[in-house]
Order: structure tokens, then C-alpha cells, then sequence
């Protein structure tokens, strides 16, 4: 993929989530949420201080993420749907 995001934003690709309840009920297409846990796809230099200073990402691809139900901005490259959000939409990393 020859995207690279910039500054402090990240490229995310959602997670799918599971067709089945616990209890083992289909849940069809129309009733599903969007997913808000993903992978890390790329990852922007870094924000910068009023000095000039880069901020490092504390993030980086691969790590798997929670954001927000409203976070980022729906994109499709190389004809996948993917999402640019700012690293501050990121709510933690999954260990």
C-alpha cells in the first residue's frame, strides 16, 4: 500500500466482528455495529510541540486498537475500507 498518513494520524482497518451472539444466534448484516476495535495499518511521524519538537507515536502498525463509535474519517484505498483518525481518537492498545 503506498499510503502514508501525516503528522499525528494513523491508518486503521476495523476488525470483524463474530456473525454469532453467545448464545449462538445469527446477527444479520443489517443489525450489526461497526466494529470499534482495529489494526494499525500506518502510522504518521508524529505530532510537533510549539518549539518545533516531534512528538512520537506511542502507537505503531500492527497494534491492535480500540477508538471510538465516531471516530475517523471512512476511506477506501486499493479498494478496501479503511479509516484516518488522529492518534488522540485511540482509546488504549489490546495487549
Amino acid at each position: 500500500m503506498a499510503f502514508k498518513p501525516l503528522h499525528d494520524r494513523v491508518l486503521v482497518r476495523r476488525v470483524q466482528s463474530d456473525e454469532k451472539t453467545k448464545g449462538g444466534l445469527i446477527i444479520p448484516d443489517s443489525a450489526k455495529e461497526k466494529p470499534a476495535e482495529g489494526e494499525i495499518i500506518a502510522v504518521g511521524e508524529g505530532a510537533r510541540k510549539d518549539s518545533g519538537e516531534l512528538i512520537a507515536p506511542s502507537v505503531k502498525a500492527g497494534d491492535r486498537v480500540l477508538f471510538g463509535k465516531w471516530s475517523g474519517t471512512e476511506v477506501t484505498i486499493d479498494g478496501e475500507e479503511l479509516l484516518i483518525m488522529k492518534e488522540s481518537d485511540i482509546l488504549g492498545v489490546i495487549a
